[in-house]
């Protein structure tokens, strides 16, 4: 098998260039905007963090990126480079040497997306003998190191085992270790903690992290929770209504945050510094209808900071003074101008 590329030897061109990219689904009640016009690039070896509510647009952004919709009743537009090459368009048979080899994708269900009636072994090594020549004995080889890399314990026994016997935090290393099985160069992890408890949860984090690193992979990390972004990504892209709302590097974005829905992700967070049985903020209202896009932001409805024109005009995307800083919002917060109207 190939070895990853190290940092010296890699390209300088972006390794995913994602541009204007929409993925529209056409149902009997009319047209779904799940993802409308969404533009970012990713380097080797960074992560991005996709943060949003359930409904924004993140997995169906990752999907879009893997390949994996569905072949009838979607409509995909914009441009989706990687390494150069378009992928947009092209067919399952035309995507195979790409997906495990090049791109791989860890889900939010590990219980459900492991085959229940296969063994662990061969769930890892099916795509080591997809993309590689090798024998039998040799990607076992490699199985067992793959289960040590993500610290399972026993990985004799464990490539026996079938998924129902090992907990939720162990099925999610499998997954881990089968999206890691032939080094690809790009890793999404659509919502890897959801069904953990709080402690396996850091684990799993943590475990993508370092594999992160030491392979130089590219990551998106998709999230509902700004607070795992910000400790886990260098970039961070907020969705709201199939949008990108606000873009910019971690560390600037918490430091100088512009768009409303933002900061109210931000506040909805449970903090430790908060006496007992604090009354959680929530963020008024509910997303959109995707089939029943309104005219002007898609957040104004539930904003605070509102005001006529948000509600009739769309706002673009626009610099802010930090470079790499992109944020959707007519009258942003933290400027003078919200201060005076605040």
């Amino acid at each position: 098998m190939t070895r990853p590329e190290r940092f010296e030897d890699a390209p300088e061109s972006p390794l995913l260039e994602v541009t204007k990219l929409a993925t529209h689904f056409l149902t009997p009640e009319g047209r779904v905007r799940a993802v409308d016009g969404v533009s970012f690039t990713l380097e080797r070896g960074r992560t991005l963090g996709v943060v949003g509510e359930s409904g924004s647009g993140k997995t169906v952004l990752a999907d879009s990126i893997m390949g994996l919709l569905p072949r009838r009743g979607v409509e995909q537009h914009g441009s989706i480079r990687f390494e150069g090459r378009e992928i947009v368009g092209l067919t399952p048979t035309e995507m195979r040497p790409y997906w495990g080899a090049q791109m791989a994708m860890v889900f939010q269900d590990p219980m459900t997306s492991l085959n229940p009636v296969m063994r662990i072994g061969r769930q890892i090594t099916e795509s080591i003998h997809e993309h590689f020549s090798v024998p039998r004995e040799d990607a076992r080889e490699s199985a067992l190191a793959l289960l040590r890399s993500v610290d399972i314990p026993d990985p004799e026994r464990r490539l026996l085992e079938y998924p129902h016997q090992l907990s939720g935090g162990m099925c999610q290393r499998v997954m881990i270790a089968v999206a890691l099985a032939c080094g690809p160069k790009l890793l999404v992890a659509d919502e890897p903690t959801t069904a953990l408890d709080v402690t396996a949860q850091a684990q799993i984090l943590d475990l993508l992290q370092a594999q992160q690193r030491e392979r130089y992979m590219a990551m998106i990390l998709v999230t509902h929770d700004l607070g795992v972004a910000a400790t886990r990504a260098d970039e961070i892209a907020v969705m709201y209504a199939g949008r990108v709302v606000e873009r910019a590097p971690t560390r600037a974005l918490f430091a100088d945050m512009r768009m409303p829905y933002t900061d109210a992700l931000l506040h909805s967070i449970p903090r430790l510094t908060q006496p007992s049985h604090t009354r959680l903020e929530a963020i008024r209202g509910r997303p959109p209808d995707p089939l029943r896009i309104l005219p002007g932001c898609r957040f104004a409805p539930r904003c605070t900071y509102a005001r006529d024109r948000c509600r009739v005009e769309e706002p673009p995307l626009r610099p802010a003074d930090t470079p790499g800083h992109e944020f959707a919002c007519w009258y942003p917060i933290n400027t003078p101008a919200s201060a005076m109207s605040g």
